[in-house]
C-alpha cells in the first residue's frame, strides 16, 4: 500500500514527509483555507486587461477585480498601473461569480488599508507626486493611495491662488496633512515642500556667505531690538541694536529708517541666520582713518626731515 504513495518515505524511526511535499505542504494548507465575504485577501497579479486583474490567492479558486472595483480615480488604467507579478490587497465581496472566480475590491480594502499608510506619511513627512483632476471653488483635487484627497488653494502655492483650473492635468508634489478615515478626509499640501525646498535652497545661500565680508542692503523693518535689512536674492540679515552704531541708542529708529540703503559688515551666520554689524564697519573705518592720518603724519615728518636746514646747505660749497 505505502509503495503507492511516492511522497511518503517509511523509516525505522517513524513515517516522514518527503522534501517534495514539503515544499507544498503551504501551498496545500492555504487552498483548504476558508475565505469569507468580507476578508481582505494577498494575491499576485497573474494577468491584466483593460477591464479586469486577476489574481492568484493560493487558493483552489482565482481572484478578479473589476477595473471599477480597483480605484475612485475617473482617469486610472488598469494595464498602465499594473504588471505581472504585483501583490495586491483587496477585499472579498462575493465568493463566486457563477464562474468560480471569487470576486474583489481593492477600493473597499484600500477604505480599510490606505488610511494607515496615509497615517505613515503624515508620520515620516514623506513627498508624493500628485496629478490634478479638478477645481472646485475653494482648491483642487488629486488622488493618492486611490483616496480622494482635497487640496485648499491656500496650499497650492507659497503665492495667493486665485485660480485654480491652470492647475488642473499638472503633476505636483505634496505632502499629506490631514488623514481622517472616520470623516474620509484626506488633505494634501504642495505649499509645505515648496517651503521646504525654498528653506534649502535659502540655507546653501547662506552658507556661501563669508563672515567679514561687507554686503549692502535696504532696511525693510525696524523692531525694538534691531533692524532687519533686505539683502536681495532671497535674503536678510538683522542689524543688531548694539551693532548698529558706537554710540548707546534705546531704539534703532534714531538712526535708520525703513527703505534707507545700508553697509554692514557679516558677523556669523549661525544657525542660517545672517547677523550684521554697522558698528564693525565704522570701527573699521575710524581705524583705516587713523592708519591713513599716521602715515601721513609720518610721510610729513620725512619730508620735513629730508628738507632741513642743515640738508639744503649740505651740499653747498662756500668760497
Amino acid at each position: 500500500m505505502l509503495q503507492c504513495i511516492p511522497t511518503i518515505i517509511l523509516q525505522k524511526e517513524g513515517i516522514y514527509m518527503s522534501e517534495s511535499m514539503k515544499d507544498y505542504e503551504a501551498e496545500i494548507e492555504a487552498s483548504f483555507r476558508k475565505i469569507n465575504v468580507g476578508d481582505i485577501v494577498t494575491g499576485t497579479v497573474i494577468a491584466v486587461s483593460e477591464e479586469e486583474v486577476i489574481l492568484d490567492l493560493k487558493y483552489y479558486a482565482p481572484g478578479i477585480i473589476k477595473a471599477e472595483e480597483f480605484s475612485d480615480d475617473p482617469d486610472f488604467m488598469l494595464k498602465e498601473s499594473v504588471a505581472i507579478g504585483d501583490e495586491i490587497e483587496a477585499t472579498v465581496i462575493r465568493s463566486d461569480d457563477g464562474d468560480g472566480n471569487i470576486v474583489l475590491s481593492k477600493k473597499e480594502a484600500n477604505n480599510v488599508l490606505a488610511w494607515d499608510v496615509l497615517k505613515g506619511y503624515i508620520e515620516d513627512e514623506s513627498i508624493h507626486t500628485v496629478r490634478i483632476k479638478g477645481a472646485v471653488p475653494s482648491g483642487v483635487i488629486a488622488y493618492l493611495e486611490g483616496i480622494r484627497g482635497f487640496i485648499p488653494a491656500s496650499q497650492l502655492s507659497l503665492d495667493y491662488v486665485e485660480d485654480c483650473n491652470p492647475y488642473i492635468g499638472k503633476d505636483i508634489r505634496v505632502q499629506v496633512l490631514t488623514a481622517d478615515a472616520e470623516n474620509e478626509k484626506l488633505v494634501l499640501s504642495a505649499k509645505t515642500v515648496l517651503r521646504k525646498e525654498q528653506e534649502e535652497a535659502r540655507n546653501h545661500k547662506i552658507s556661501m556667505l563669508v563672515p567679514g565680508s561687507v554686503v549692502e542692503g535696504v532696511v525693510e523693518s525696524l523692531t525694538k531690538y534691531g533692524a532687519f535689512v533686505n539683502l536681495g536674492d532671497g535674503l536678510s540679515g538683522l542689524i543688531h541694536i548694539s551693532q548698529i552704531c558706537q554710540k548707546r541708542i534705546k531704539h534703532p529708529g534714531e538712526m535708520l529708517k525703513e527703505g534707507q540703503k545700508v553697509k554692514a559688515k557679516i558677523l556669523n551666520t549661525n544657525d542660517n541666520k545672517i547677523s550684521l554689524s554697522m558698528k564693525a564697519l565704522e570701527e573699521e573705518m575710524v581705524d583705516t582713518e587713523a592708519e591713513n592720518t599716521a602715515s601721513a603724519i609720518e610721510y610729513t615728518s620725512d619730508e620735513q626731515a629730508t628738507t632741513s636746514l642743515g640738508s639744503l646747505l649740505a651740499g653747498l660749497k662756500f668760497e
